[in-house]
């Protein structure tokens, strides 16, 4: 009965038509207690689509971080491979090179004449040709020792790693950028820090930061290449505050042994205006066998 007696209430509080009469007294509680859950079922629904909402814009949140997180490793992948192949551009399986090395002080000047071998990147032999007061003096570097043969003196003596970040003969080149360049993406974290256009060609740049407890004296490095042929333009170096040090730049491009490398080097120090070193490549081979007899000890005074 008062099932029968609400279902009409319920009816008539919707306007519906019925057979039996239901007391109008009883209309207006119906309406009220419908009203009441109506606006609640409305409260609800509103708090629940807000719940949703911000599921939605968290999931949103989460899966754009996330994509962010991937495209940066990316990134930084793709850079570090680039700067690889930058620090192997004068090394292959095995290479043979000869260059010249010009010395501008601000009271002298005086060149140099070397033949390089290498094989791969643990490898590395630099002996001296000209002129005659320092032929024979070499560098050899196996894995991560390295030996200096001194003429005069008829002596080996295996150089400690602070040795080589001296200069090399006087020049602006230290030893290590002689025969330490593929270093680089084991030392340093490699990001992109510039992608677009600079004097009308498409470059990028990278910024290289030590990595915790390398054996590194700079601060930072910058390089820049161009995006078409990734050919390297300058490296800058800075020191632990963040001042510029010396700049590298990269010029005449040119094929060698069917590989395009650039073969004038300059290395400007910014204290001291108007010095600088040039190293000219006047040939390279790569890939032609190398007796492994060259990386010796005993081949190093010959």
């Amino acid at each position: 009965m008062l099932a029968t007696e609400g279902t009409k209430s319920i009816c008539a509080a919707f306007g519906r038509t019925m057979k039996d009469n239901a007391p109008p007294a009883s209309i207006p509680g119906v309406r009220h207690f419908f009203v009441a859950c109506f606006s609640r079922f409305r409260r609800a629904a509103c708090r629940f689509a807000r719940w949703q909402k911000g599921r939605v814009a968290i999931c949103l949140g989460l899966t754009w971080l996330s994509l962010a997180q991937l495209a940066q490793a990316a990134d930084d992948q793709r850079a570090q491979e680039i700067v690889a192949q930058v620090a192997r551009l004068f090394t292959s399986q095995s290479s043979t090179a000869t260059v010249d090395m010009q010395i501008i002080k601000a009271d002298s000047q005086r060149r140099i004449s070397m033949q390089f071998w290498s094989v791969g990147e643990s490898k590395i032999l630099v002996r001296i040709l000209q002129p005659p007061e320092d032929a024979g003096t070499a560098i050899l570097k196996v894995a991560d020792k390295a030996w200096m043969y001194l003429p005069k003196a008829d002596r080996t003596i295996e150089m400690p790693a602070l040795m080589m970040t001296t200069s090399w003969m006087g020049s602006d080149f230290t030893i290590g950028d002689l025969v330490g360049q593929s270093r680089l993406t084991s030392d340093y974290l490699i990001a992109t820090s510039f992608a677009g256009y600079r004097g009308g060609v498409a470059v990028s740049e990278y910024t290289l930061t030590p990595k915790p407890a390398a054996p590194v004296v700079w601060g930072k490095i910058a390089l820049e290449i161009r995006q078409d042929d990734l050919m390297p333009i300058w490296q800058r170096y800075y020191d632990e505050d963040g001042k510029l040090v010396r700049e590298l730049s990269f010029s005449d491009y040119k094929y060698m042994s069917g590989r395009l490398i650039p073969t004038r080097l300059v290395m400007q120090p910014l204290d001291h205006a108007g010095e600088q070193t040039t190293i000219t490549y006047e040939n390279v081979t790569f890939d032609k066998p190398i007796s492994e007899a060259i990386f010796s000890l005993k081949n190093l005074k010959q």
